[in-house]
Parts: C-alpha cells; sequence; structure tokens
C-alpha cells in the first residue's frame, strides 16, 4: 500500500496510453487502406531535426496516385471528431514533410492528402481532404 492507503500501480499493469491508442488506430487503418486497394509504402515518415513535420501512412493508390493520410483518433465528436481535429497548422506540417519526402523521387507522382478519422462508430476516410496550395 502506498500513501493514504491506496495501492501503488506495478509496472506490470497494463496502461493505455496516447501512443497505444494512436498505434492502433494508425494500424486500423493501414488494414482499412490495403482493404481498399491502397499498397503501402511507408508509416510514420518524419522530417530531421526539430519543428518539422510527421505523416502517419504514406500509401499508393491502384492508379499510382502517392497518398499522404493523416490518422485522427478521437474517442467522442465533441468538438467536430477527428476529422475536425486536422487544422491549418498540422496541415502545413504534413505538407511540409510530404514536400521532404519528394525530394528523396526522382519522379513526382499525382499526390494527394487523405484524413482517416477514427470514430467510436467507426473509420471515415476523407479522400482529398485537403491540398497542398
Amino acid at each position: 500500500m502506498g500513501i493514504l492507503g491506496y495501492k501503488q500501480a506495478s509496472s506490470s499493469d497494463a496502461k493505455i496510453t496516447t501512443k497505444k491508442v494512436g498505434d492502433a488506430a494508425e494500424d486500423a487503418a493501414c488494414d482499412f487502406l490495403q482493404e481498399q486497394g491502397m499498397r503501402l509504402v511507408t508509416r510514420n515518415y518524419r522530417t530531421p531535426g526539430r519543428g518539422g513535420g510527421e505523416i502517419d501512412i504514406i500509401a499508393r493508390a491502384p492508379d499510382g496516385t502517392l497518398v499522404f493520410v493523416e490518422v485522427r483518433k478521437r474517442g467522442s465528436a465533441r468538438h467536430g471528431g477527428a476529422a475536425a481535429s486536422v487544422g491549418f497548422a498540422k496541415q502545413r506540417r504534413i505538407i511540409f514533410a510530404a514536400r521532404h519526402y519528394l525530394l528523396h523521387l526522382q519522379t513526382v507522382p499525382p499526390c494527394r492528402f487523405d484524413v482517416i478519422a477514427v470514430e467510436p462508430h467507426g473509420v471515415e476516410w476523407l479522400q482529398a481532404a485537403f491540398d497542398a496550395s
């Protein structure tokens, strides 16, 4: 027993962290995209250094389009839900990371930015949710 008679948590106690929830949402999004015919290119692409950006999933559509996917998970629809949480600043960081990724390709394919919103009622796929302009 710890201070005030409460049982202290041990390292063996299962903890659901924000990271675990996010990773599970990304796993579900990858499975969903692959079921839709998308081919996974990479996950969690990050630009080097501080202040850069990150892309949760980069996938290739059947037509060859390179798709940069942001995955958002919310437990409720308050404040607009998962999709609404991809605001202007987040979009700019994703676009920055996408441009960095594209610098390493010899030929730049058609691209788009999608959002996968993992909500309590299911998965919502917003194709071409925003653009780089």
